[in-house]
């Protein structure tokens, strides 16, 4: 049993503060020292004040990558619109690009996007045009593929492992989207 005023659990052995205390050299006596020493090494056990726990309990991790994945679901959400535009205007031209509309898609579902359908080819109010944008175009759709490839190329350099796969794996099929698309490599 340790002496000087250290704790004792109810087993009749010293509790872990007292021994951590006892090993940091803190005096265990009554004295108002003792405490204040004894005190600040149970607080660090603790995790701190009732108020510094609740504090880091209610703060969220921060997931890395969150932001650029936000991004990158925004990016092909947008690039779905230029599908979607395109189709509408163009219903000819569905059976060339519903696959990659697909794709695209799933692309943004794997960023975390919520997908919309597609709307049914020749719909009014879904080309995703207004008065101050040009009709969608074949060579407009493989302009837009072609940027957020090589954006996704460049902000994977910053990504952390696994986002980082997948936005190499995405920009290489928006590559060959455009490869499809203009029937060039």
């Amino acid at each position: 049993m340790i002496t000087g005023g250290g704790a004792v659990t109810g087993r009749g052995t010293p509790g872990r503060r007292t021994v951590l205390a006892s090993a940091a050299g803190v005096p265990l006596v009554a004295g108002a020292g003792g405490l204040a020493a004894l005190a600040g090494l149970a607080t660090g056990c603790s995790g701190g004040t009732p108020a510094a726990a609740d504090t880091l309990k209610d703060t969220p991790p921060a997931v890395p990558g969150a932001a650029l994945r936000a991004r990158a679901a925004a990016d092909s959400t947008a690039l779905l619109a230029h599908y979607d535009g395109l189709l509408a205007a163009r219903p000819d031209l569905t059976a060339r690009l519903a696959p990659l509309r697909a794709e695209v898609a799933r692309h943004a579902q794997a960023f975390g996007a919520t997908v919309p359908k597609p709307a049914p080819a020749g719909t009014p109010g879904a080309t995703g045009t207004t008065a101050a944008t040009a009709p969608p175009t074949l060579g407009a759709l493989a302009a837009a593929e072609r940027r957020l490839a090589d954006a996704r190329a460049t902000a994977l350099l910053d990504a952390p492992p696994e986002l980082a796969r997948l936005l190499a794996s995405v920009a290489a099929a928006g590559a060959a989207h455009v490869v499809l698309l203009t029937g060039k490599g």
